[in-house]
């Protein structure tokens, strides 16, 4: 098999020479002709439940297929050392597609480990798409699964403390139950859940894997069954990707590797500097050796990432002096953007367990990490 930097540059582009093109075509069609009745009634079917085209086969409808959308889906899949990759519109969209398929299959109980993004923390929490949780810790989550439970959700590292999470622990706890490891923040580049015995990855995709902030979506990468079961889930819902976004993220894919590096060794120096102002309390970054006591950066996970999270008093005004870094959510952009957890992606989780309101997390870009430590000097005061 190739390296991952080579796979990221040419996968999901094997039909381009055939075609006869460098740059793979984007193919806006919402709808595909038929060659009669029968023929295309039996592509829909087969579509629907969630299969491939076949050879020749009409592709009917683009809520059913997009060849654009699927040279994406078969990069991550390549990517994440999986067996395919589902296409959706948010990262919302693909936690919801996993959710509503647990559901269908009559096992809607959900074990949960958290920290956790907060948009999927009250999702869950909710209970609005016809799931139960059960939040646990990770020591006790073979204890918190029942007949009923569908799947284990964990996020490594998690947002917004970036605290890692043993996935082949989980695994093991979770016998045959699927277990669903976000990796929206370690990324293909420096984890691969799959190895360890995940079932699935989840990305929000509008972060590192656009790494643009300029397109959203969705994908969820996994086994054959549930590739299928989340192509089915997405037919009836229509949370699909739109083609052009699919592009954008085939597109981000070839410079992902390249860009996690560089981001991740300018997180290191200032995650390095953030120790050691008077006016950080704590500093949370996998790279320290405090906050890894697993070891697991260089055992699971090739390297600590470029997001961290710093406390600091009256952390609100910390964000008003800033002048080169982003306030603003999200992450895994060319660009640093710092946001507060408590007042925004994470308010409307549980108070007992939402971050602390000093905590500042920093997603790190591409800038000079020289220019980023006297932007954050000058707002520390």
């Amino acid at each position: 098999m190739t390296q991952l930097d080579t796979r990221a540059v040419h996968a999901g582009r094997d039909d381009l020479a055939g075609l006869g093109v460098h740059v793979p075509p984007i193919d806006l069609s919402t709808t595909y002709p038929l060659a009669d009745v029968a023929s295309g009634g039996a592509a829909y079917d087969r579509l629907a439940q969630g299969n491939a085209p076949e050879q020749a086969e009409s592709r009917v409808y683009q809520r059913l297929w997009n060849p654009t959308v699927a040279r994406l889906e078969t990069a991550l899949a390549a990517l994440e050392a999986s067996e395919g990759a589902v296409a959706f519109s948010t990262g919302m969209a693909a936690l919801s597609a996993c959710l509503l398929a647990t559901v269908a299959a009559g096992r809607p109980h959900v074990v949960a480990v958290r920290p956790l993004y907060g948009g999927s923390d009250h999702l869950l929490s909710t209970g609005i798409l016809g799931t139960t949780s059960t939040f646990t810790e990770l020591s006790t989550i073979g204890e918190s699964i029942c007949a009923e439970t569908g799947l284990v959700l964990v996020e490594t590292p998690a947002n917004p403390t970036v605290d890692l999470v043993d996935i082949a622990a989980v695994v093991r706890q979770a016998g045959d139950v699927p277990v669903l490891v976000d990796n929206t923040f370690a990324t293909p580049v420096l984890q691969q859940p799959r190895l360890q015995g995940a079932t699935m990855m989840l990305h929000s995709a509008t972060k590192y894997l656009g790494g643009h902030g300029d397109v959203m979506g969705g994908l969820v990468a996994g086994t054959t069954e549930w590739v299928a079961r989340l192509r089915q889930v997405r037919a009836i819902t229509g949370a699909l990707l739109h083609p052009l976004a699919a592009y954008e993220l085939h597109r981000g894919l070839q410079t992902l590797p390249t860009r996690v590096r560089a981001q991740q060794a300018g997180a290191a120096k200032v995650a390095e500097w953030l120790c050691s102002h008077p006016a950080v309390d704590k500093v949370h970054y996998p790279g320290l050796p405090e906050c890894d006591p697993l070891g697991l950066v260089g055992r699971q996970q090739r390297g600590p990432g470029a997001v961290l999270a710093f406390t600091t008093p009256d952390a609100e005004r910390v964000l008003t002096r800033l002048k080169l870094i982003t306030h603003a959510v999200s992450l895994g952009g060319v660009d640093t953007l710092i946001q507060h957890p408590a007042g925004l992606t994470h308010r409307l989780v549980a108070d007992e367990v939402k971050p602390s309101r000093d905590l500042l997390r920093l997603s790190i870009g591409l800038e000079d990490p020289d220019d980023l430590v006297r932007d954050l000097a000058q707002a520390l005061g």
